[in-house]
């Protein structure tokens, strides 16, 4: 974005968007690495930051930079139908691609050649995502633990039943299964698809994640080796 500096990137598991968590938070199993730019590699320059549990990213929708945007948009979690302002949901399709998340700081690690490594849970960034700017999380000041959430606090316990084959679930390694479980638990389809017939596909960890949903139920038929050609929903 004009104005401002990439001060870093991240490393997650999610090569593509589709299957990505809606919201920070939601999986707390998911590992993601912030490396940062060269002129940010200063140890100085995260000096204390370890003496804090959440952070706040924000960085930019670089895969919607296309996309363009529209006064309405169709939250996925209202069926595909109603229509809700732009600046009253976080869409991804905004007059400016820029995105917020509040993240659990798992470590700060000095890496040799890299300078500081965040260790990060709970991202729901794709891999390689430009990042501009981290603060603190301040609980005082960030946490309204009464506040009104509107048409969110209708939908936020919405959850699938997945039913993934113990032969298909070991595929995965050991230390992914249980964010995975998650992943597609949050239903990672468009609201406006529910085609039980359709096989989607999830892209996690190196693997394409294939599934059905029926009557609330996704039930995972393949797991396969990743390659972007593949990705997708037949």
């Amino acid at each position: 974005m004009d104005g401002l500096q990439k001060i870093a990137v991240i490393r997650s598991d999610f090569p593509e968007k589709f299957g990505i968590p809606r919201q920070s938070g939601i999986i707390e199993e998911l590992k993601a690495e912030i490396i940062f730019e060269k002129p940010f590699r200063d140890p100085n320059c995260v000096l204390g930051l370890e003496e804090f549990s959440h952070i706040w990213l924000l960085w930019e929708f670089s895969g919607n930079l296309k996309a363009g945007w529209s006064p309405t948009v169709i939250p996925p979690r209202l069926g595909g139908k109603i229509h809700k302002g732009v600046f009253a949901t976080r869409s991804p399709f905004r007059p400016n691609p820029v995105g917020l998340s509040c993240v659990k700081l798992d470590s700060v690690e000095i890496r040799p050649g890299t300078g500081p490594v965040l260790h990060v849970s709970g991202a729901d960034l794709r891999d390689g995502t430009p990042i501009y700017d981290i603060k603190p999380y301040i609980r005082y000041t960030d946490c309204h633990p009464d506040a009104v959430c509107g048409f969110a606090d209708e939908v936020g316990e919405y959850h699938l039943e997945v039913e993934f084959p113990e032969e298909l679930l070991v595929k995965l390694p050991e230390e992914k299964r249980e964010a995975a479980v998650k992943i597609l638990s949050e239903d990672p389809r468009p609201a406006y698809q529910n085609d039980p017939e359709r096989r989607y596909g999830t892209a996690f960890a190196g693997w394409d994640i294939r599934y059905h949903v029926r009557d609330g139920v996704l039930s995972v038929c393949e797991v396969v080796p990743y390659r972007k050609a593949d990705i997708g929903k037949d």
